[in-house]
């Protein structure tokens, strides 16, 4: 050790504080972080459901030269670098491809985020008149409070397939001309009983029946006149039945635009962040990427929220048949041995968001070891739940790796870690690629209020985890 070193010298030499993000930019970074914002709220307005992100990707991706693997396998293209391409899973998940120098046998650097939101689904048969009301009976989707979703304005989106097979969008709620719905709550006179709960069976899940018309149909000899006038309604305007309903995906969401917050506009709240903040920025930061040394990937794929179950979800076999079908219009012989070999030679982020420290509820997080709003990108070794549990656990080489790719490249990078141990936990769609041999770590922004109808980034986290995926995909 230095002995001549004062004090503040070897302090400043041996320990170590994480930066705050708006402190390092300059005037003009500060307008392109601001900037870059105002795209992200888009993003976010433009695309409340999975089925709505995933169009907008590919729209933004097919008019920055991205061709479909479909079109490319139709007309033999062999990719080669520079190349972009994206695979469509359901119009639910997609994945985009920029070719590397390398073959993709060697691998590639991959960055994978989910496009489903918690949210309120409406059940199969929903449309009932009760008390001169019709409502809709529904089914929660995700890990939701109930009770914040009372007396919200909402908005539904959704499609509806018709007898005759036609398909048929529908979103209400978001012009503002349109009309809102609602989930009624009792008045505190009343709630006496209600107040007395635990605020988790405050409102049940059978509880939120959301209120969609009260106006009878003029016929007064007919029965359930107010449900009749509403699909009279929709019939007029969308051409759909009652059966409709039966082979329609429609989901209830919060109905308005994202904001800026605070008098500085510092943050953006807004429905559905988790994780279609790190959906934006993967995909931004991909846009940029014109010749890698590997090959870039950008996924994003559905259902997380539900355990990564199903056919347009993580568990599902479509990334690594996509892959394989790249191998194939790629090398003269394909083989299933190059297939686990491009897979087990990747290396991933796991991009997905976390409790930011919220000074509110101090007594859930851990203050030396929680991510706080605007210190910028933040890595995550582990997730899980108690002892770990469920967590993919990123190895000491992989973080040193992204530690140093973050350093060399001026992100504002922090660690964080989802609350006191014993406390709650969660997990991601890290192990599920973790269990091809990939190199993965969870690397995401920190929110305020996680999983409610409208939660808070920073704009300093949304921009410096852009540029952190930028250096991930360049190194």
């Amino acid at each position: 050790m230095d002995s001549k070193l004062s004090g503040k010298e070897l302090q400043e030499k041996l320990t170590h504080k994480w930066k705050n993000v708006w402190e390092t930019l300059d005037n003009g970074e500060r307008e392109k972080a601001f900037a870059i914002n105002e795209e992200y709220k888009d993003f976010l307005d433009k695309g409340k459901t999975e089925r709505e992100a995933a169009e907008q990707i590919i729209k933004v991706a097919s008019e920055n030269g991205y061709i479909s693997i479909d079109e490319a396998i139709e007309k033999g293209i062999k990719p080669t670098t520079g190349m972009k391409i994206y695979a469509n899973n359901k119009d639910k998940a997609v994945a985009l491809f920029v070719i590397g120098e390398e073959s993709l046998e060697k691998g590639m650097n991959i960055i994978g985020s989910h496009l489903d939101s918690p949210r309120i689904d409406l059940k199969q048969n929903p449309l009932y008149e009760d008390s001169d009301f019709a409502l809709l009976k529904t089914h929660y989707y995700g890990g939701i409070k109930k009770y914040q979703w009372v007396t919200l304005p909402l908005a539904l989106h959704g499609v509806a397939i018709k007898s005759n097979g036609e398909k048929v969008n529908i979103v209400i709620g978001e012009d503002e001309n349109d009309p809102v719905f609602f989930i009624t709550d009792l008045l505190p006179h009343l709630a006496k009983d209600q107040m007395e709960k635990k605020m988790g069976d405050g409102i049940t899940g059978e509880g939120l029946n959301v209120l969609i018309g009260s106006i009878p149909y003029a016929d007064s000899d007919l029965s359930e006149r107010v449900k009749l006038n509403v699909l009279n309604i929709l019939n007029e305007k969308y051409g759909i039945t009652e059966e409709d309903f039966t082979s329609a995906e429609f989901e209830i969401v919060p109905a308005g635009k994202s904001r800026d917050v605070g008098i500085d506009r510092s943050m953006v709240g807004g429905y559905g962040q988790d994780d279609r903040v790190c959906a934006f920025t993967s995909f931004k930061a991909i846009l940029d990427i014109e010749k890698p040394k590997k090959t870039a990937v950008a996924l994003f794929v559905d259902k997380e929220e539900i355990g990564s179950v199903g056919n347009t979800s993580m568990e599902s076999m479509f990334f690594e048949n996509v892959v394989s079908e790249l191998i194939n219009l790629t090398e003269e012989n394909y083989s299933e041995l190059m297939v686990k070999r491009a897979l087990a030679n990747s290396c991933v982020l796991s991009a997905d968001t976390l409790a930011g420290f919220d000074p509110n509820y101090p007594e859930v997080l851990d203050k030396k070891n929680s991510p706080f709003i605007g210190n910028g990108i933040t890595l995550v070794k582990y997730t899980g739940v108690r002892g770990k549990g469920g967590s993919n656990d990123a190895n000491s080489e992989y973080l040193g790796k992204i530690r140093k790719i973050f350093n060399d490249n001026n992100i504002v990078w922090q660690m964080g870690e989802l609350g006191k141990v014993d406390q709650g936990g969660g997990g991601t769609i890290a192990y599920i690629l973790a269990k091809y041999g990939m190199e993965v770590v969870d690397c995401g922004v920190p929110l305020l209020s996680v999983h409610a109808p409208y939660e808070i980034a920073s704009k300093a986290d949304v921009y410096m985890t852009y540029k952190g995926y930028n250096a991930f995909y360049e190194n």
